[in-house]
């Protein structure tokens, strides 16, 4: 994609003004300290913008988003810059102003009684992760980018996870919201309640709303209990099926306690090892398909090793699972996390792939991964499977690569229509083309292929009624 370079007339109308209201460390100009934000670090969005500003206070912020909206200037708002639909990146035209929430970093306060804690939108997500367990609680939210991904993206995107199994998405981590408003209006909602049946619940419209409603600047956020022990098993088996049937058995005897179960493809691991260093197989001989779990309890004295041991010595039995290791140290536990991790990053050097966020009723998983491997194939002849992803609620990142040894471009070719071979399916089966990554850019001819008339036609109202001008981040979500 090409970046234009931003228009003189916008930049002289707002700059003065907003260098006024922020100072001088609150606007980025320069050409090489701006480019970091404009490009995304996965499938080439790239934009311009007129410039950069990092407002340090909520205050702040208002006050830019005033002198943009007296003056028609469009807005994208960004926190890490780690979404992976172009979401966060400002169109190529040049003209929006791109805010940084990096320097809304404070945790304002912590309330142990109630378990919630209050934090601005730029705060990193491991930040808040160890300010959690300083006080002896968990903010349960874990994901790949977690030491780059900011709060306000998490909810912006209603980010979901590894634990979103036990703990649920960042919708259900919410409890109170501070947001800017399109005008510059600030709707404080930091209601640290667990009931407020007191008229429409508008935080639920904002979280996953990617900046194109407002822009959130704080959260009130839920704490759990801190685990006191946890237990990690890796198992193999031969097909999805056989891992839907682990699945059920882990819920059977743990229930809550259960807070993570993922789905790899042998070939995931490969490529993992093949291209990231120290990933080490994880048992002695291959299979198809592996599940790594976690379970945790807030009991020390819970033996959950030993319900592991019995689980898998039942799934031995009953032919769901051939092998499998239970992590006997805290880095153990940390190697065999540690390949799922590196998935996503050994793919990157495997050519073009088709990435897929689809999620289908978890019942339906190996449904999903037959039928849509078997109609790629056909299509698409040499092309290799591949797909991990969050087993417990049914969210695969279902992620087929091009064949070996044909040049990239003829697979860049096919990208249209392996998404629609593919969305089809998942739609077909009740499920969603997006299950935590958002619309973005990526996404938005499809979403509005796939969402019926009437909800495309009341998200279009509920975008006029909050932002009639049409400023914050345009071409995203409903374009």
């Amino acid at each position: 994609m090409t970046r234009h370079p931003p228009s003189v007339a916008v930049r002289d109308r707002i700059l003065g003004p907003i260098r006024a209201a922020v100072g001088e460390r609150g606007v980025i100009e320069d050409p090489a300290e701006m480019k970091p934000m404009l490009e995304s670090w996965r499938d080439g969005w790239i934009g311009s913008a007129a410039v950069v500003v990092q407002p340090a206070t909520t205050a702040e912020l208002q006050a830019v988003v005033r002198i943009c909206a007296d003056a028609g200037v469009a807005i994208v708002t960004q926190g890490g810059n780690t979404g992976l639909t172009g979401g966060g990146q400002p169109r190529e035209g040049g003209d929006e102003v791109l805010i940084t929430t990096r320097r809304l970093n404070r945790i304002r306060s912590i309330d142990i009684e109630n378990d919630t804690m209050v934090v601005e939108s730029g705060c990193i997500l491991a930040d808040v992760q160890s300010a959690a367990r300083r006080h002896d609680r968990l903010f349960p939210l874990s994901l790949g980018a977690e030491g780059s991904c900011t709060i306000g993206g998490n909810i912006a995107t209603n980010a979901g996870g590894i634990n979103a199994l036990r703990y649920g998405s960042m919708r259900e981590l919410v409890v109170g919201l501070e947001v800017v408003m399109p005008d510059g209006r600030l709707w404080d909602g930091l209601r640290a309640l667990r009931k407020d049946n007191a008229g429409y619940n508008l935080r639920h419209v904002f979280i996953g709303s990617e900046g194109t409603l407002g822009i959130v600047t704080a959260a009130v956020l839920k704490l759990a209990p801190l685990p006191r022990v946890s237990a990690t098993v890796m198992v193999g088996m031969e097909s999805p099926d056989r891992a839907l049937g682990w699945l059920q058995r882990l819920k059977a005897r743990f229930g809550e306690r259960l807070q993570a179960c993922e789905l790899i493809e042998r070939v995931c691991i490969e490529v993992a090892r093949r291209h990231v260093p120290d990933i080490r197989d994880p048992l002695a001989t291959p299979h198809p398909w592996y599940v790594l779990a976690e379970v945790a309890s807030q009991d020390a004295e819970d033996d959950l090793a030993d319900g592991i041991g019995a689980a898998f010595a039942e799934a031995l039995e009953a032919g769901e699972v051939v092998d499998g290791v239970i992590a006997s140290s805290i880095d153990q536990a940390a190697a065999l996390w540690r390949i799922r991790e590196a998935i996503p990053e050994g793919q990157k050097h495997e050519g073009v792939s088709f990435k897929h966020d689809i999620s289908v009723p978890v019942s339906k998983v190996p449904r999903f991964l037959a039928e849509a491997n078997a109609a790629l194939a056909v299509a698409f002849p040499g092309i290799r499977p591949f797909a991990f992803g969050h087993l417990g609620d049914g969210n695969i990142h279902f992620n087929p690569i091009q064949a070996s040894g044909e040049p990239g471009d003829l697979w860049e070719m096919r990208l249209a229509a392996a998404n629609r071979i593919t969305h089809d399916i998942a739609v077909g089966l009740g499920g969603s083309i997006s299950a935590e990554h958002g619309i973005g850019r990526l996404r938005l001819e499809e979403m509005k292929h796939y969402k019926p008339e009437l909800e495309i036609e009341l998200m279009a109202r509920l975008k006029a009624a909050f932002d009639p001008a049409g400023l914050l981040n345009p071409g995203k979500v409903l374009g």
